[in-house]
């Protein structure tokens, strides 16, 4: 029947949210990703090596994997989805005022798509972004909707993402300790991602092709979906060089690999390639944490993983000139990691 007072605009997506044709997403040609979750619980038992291992499998094919029992309170999961719908349901004048040009703190950005400027198409999403530098500073700084919620979580991750490291590094030979860990996780950030409703999903992407920048990302998604990832062509997996949808499973936390570990690793572990497709039905949330170096690390692959290969595959560079690459372009892939390979100098 349709609603009589629906008018055409509401059917109609903006011209400057199409997407060319090969970044549309058809969610009939994606396989679901049938990988359980890990159980986290588990590293601190008898079953330590086999968890290790499960970890280190996924970081060397898929470069995601979810995990659960993971330490983080499964009633501030529910919170934080519900603190984000709220966030994104306030007056757009409210939410206005933390845009990049006029925000009162560096150390929060509101903001629509990635690079706007750079991009062909604009992503359909807004999203809220808050640095960590200290408690004190988030408290007075970051949003007062959701600034309590947003902090909790990134205490509250803190040992997992240490107890994921430890496993990882360990694995290439590395020990992680209170005199590095700066180096790998110095920098972090958490942000609120808002997907509305699209009324036509197959023109548009909630996020284009991408890996992120950093260590790890620790992300917490929806009961929707619509989250995808590329299987790598060398992967010893199936499904090589397709698209796989990666379902929400209730109390799962979904972490990926950054460029920063696949740097650090040698090309051992794979950042994930991922992008988000829209909806028509329901209004979508996801809350990732983004760990990274501190901005004036200096980066390069282990020396002992060079040794073990006999090539370093990527340079030496600080952080924060990889940072300005990364946000100075559009989403494309991992075209990204193309400023730290080793012929690039």
């Amino acid at each position: 029947m349709g609603t009589p007072w629906l008018t055409i605009w509401e059917l109609y997506v903006p011209r400057a949210y199409i997407q060319p044709p090969a970044e549309q997403i058809n969610k009939n040609n994606a396989t679901k990703c049938e990988i359980p979750p890990i159980d986290l619980s588990k590293l601190d038992g008898p079953e330590h090596e086999r968890v290790v291992n499960q970890i280190v499998r996924a970081a060397e094919t898929l470069g995601f994997f979810q995990v659960v029992n993971h330490g983080v309170p499964i009633e501030l999961l529910e919170s934080l989805k519900l603190t984000a719908h709220n966030f994104f349901g306030l007056p757009a004048e409210r939410k206005a005022v933390y845009r990049k040009e006029v925000s009162p703190s560096p150390l929060v950005k509101y903001g629509t798509s990635f690079v706007p400027e750079k991009e062909r198409a604009l992503e359909w999403k807004d999203y809220i972004s808050m640095a960590y530098t200290n408690d004190n500073e988030a408290l007075q700084q970051w949003p007062v909707e959701c600034r309590d919620d947003a902090l909790q979580y990134l205490k509250t991750s803190h040992q997992m993402v240490t107890k994921l490291l430890e496993a990882l590094l360990g694995n290439l030979g590395v020990e992680l300790d209170d005199s590095n860990i700066d180096a790998f996780v110095g920098k972090k950030m958490v942000n609120m991602n808002f997907y509305p409703t699209c009324p036509n999903p197959e023109l548009t992407v909630g996020v284009g092709r991408h890996s992120d920048m950093g260590t790890l990302t620790i992300l917490l998604q929806d009961g929707i979906g619509g989250l995808y990832v590329k299987v790598p062509q060398d992967a010893d997996m199936e499904n090589k060089g397709e698209w796989v949808e990666i379902p929400p499973i209730p109390g799962a936390i979904v972490i990926n690999v950054g460029d920063m570990l696949q740097i650090l690793s040698n090309g051992k572990y794979k950042s994930a390639e991922h992008r988000v497709r829209t909806t028509s039905t329901k209004s979508r949330v996801s809350i990732p944490i983004f760990v990274s170096p501190q901005a004036t690390q200096k980066i390069a692959p282990f020396p002992q993983v060079v040794e073990k290969d006999g090539v370093a595959r990527y340079r030496e560079f600080v952080f924060a000139d990889y940072m300005n690459s990364f946000f100075g372009n559009a989403h494309d892939g991992k075209k990204s990691l193309e400023f730290a390979e080793a012929n690039s100098a």
